[in-house]
């Protein structure tokens, strides 16, 4: 058997955009020789997508689905808006949803997961690049369920059925029917695409995040030159507001503007007679948290002619 270790193996795939099992039977036939290895891939059109592999992939497409009383929500990057559009990788999109479905959550699991016609998801996605032109990546994964009750979705915007710029998952715990439930989750899920909360409760808000708003809170507080405990408490009413308009079920509902969205939940279950709970919620929003490459072209251009 060649020597090459798994070490091997991901510098491989890391190199060359290729799969996992692709990269290991490359190096397998090739006795571990890396380079060699490369050229194997690239006679049979396996790593195609290597030179695409660096560029920052923002755009693309949320996709989401819902089977029973659980949902998924994937996201798919591309480098393009344009390449969003394409029918090729919006079926792909659709597929991984749907396949997300019965996975745990996880993108490795997704990725390994099989795809329909034969292969792994991640060699499909591969494949994709190849043919597509572009850098793509299947970015994260969420999933959510309930015992009974309801899971509605939600695209704001939507390119196709089910995938757009912002897709929202919500969860209702409840035996109240769908004749209740699924006006209320379409609701709440507006809410939540326009709002965007951090976290369902102010407790559940990342404590990290709170203490960095503290600490500003507090240097604020301390430039105002009023007493320590006046410093305090205005350090803790900053908090306090924080966990407010972050936390969902604290905001207020953005269709009124007054009521709380805590208060819209109470409300619907009285109406329908039967206990409601918003237990969850997913909110994926295209390309949030990749930094995209600026660009200047004037500027590149310039130093290439030595101006």
């Amino acid at each position: 058997m060649a020597d090459f270790s798994a070490k091997d193996v991901k510098e491989l795939r890391e190199r060359s955009g290729a799969g996992m099992m692709d990269a290991k039977k490359a190096l397998v036939e090739n006795e571990g020789d890396m380079e060699a290895a490369i050229d194997w891939l690239r006679t049979k059109g396996l790593a195609a997508a290597a030179k695409k592999a660096g560029r920052t992939a923002a755009e693309g497409l949320i996709g989401v689905a819902v089977k029973g009383t659980t949902g998924a929500a994937v996201e798919v990057n591309s480098e393009t808006d344009f390449v969003a559009k394409n029918d090729k990788f919006q079926d792909f999109v659709s597929k991984v949803t749907q396949i997300a479905l019965d996975i745990d959550g996880d993108v490795d699991a997704l990725k390994a997961a099989e795809y329909p016609g034969g292969g792994t998801v991640e060699t499909k996605l591969t494949e994709n690049i190849s043919t597509i032109g572009e850098n793509q990546s299947l970015r994260r994964v969420g999933k959510i369920s309930v015992e009974k009750g309801a899971i509605v979705p939600y695209v704001h915007n939507a390119v196709t059925g089910g995938m757009g710029k912002i897709g929202v998952l919500v969860a209702l715990e409840s035996d109240a029917g769908a004749d209740v439930l699924e006006p209320l989750g379409k609701q709440l899920a507006m809410h939540i695409a326009a709002a965007a909360p951090l976290a369902l409760t102010g407790d559940d808000l990342d404590p990290d995040t709170v203490e960095r708003e503290r600490a500003i809170a507090a240097e604020k507080a301390a430039e105002s030159g009023k007493p320590d405990n006046i410093v305090e408490k205005m350090v803790e009413g900053a908090i306090a507001k924080y966990r407010k308009e972050n936390a969902l079920m604290s905001q207020v509902f953005v269709i009124d503007n007054k009521t709380k969205i805590e208060d819209v939940v109470a409300g619907a279950a009285k109406d329908a007679g039967s206990e409601i709970a918003l237990t969850g919620y997913i909110r994926f929003q295209l390309g949030e948290g990749i930094e995209k490459k600026e660009e200047n072209f004037a500027e590149e251009v310039a130093a290439a002619v030595g101006a």
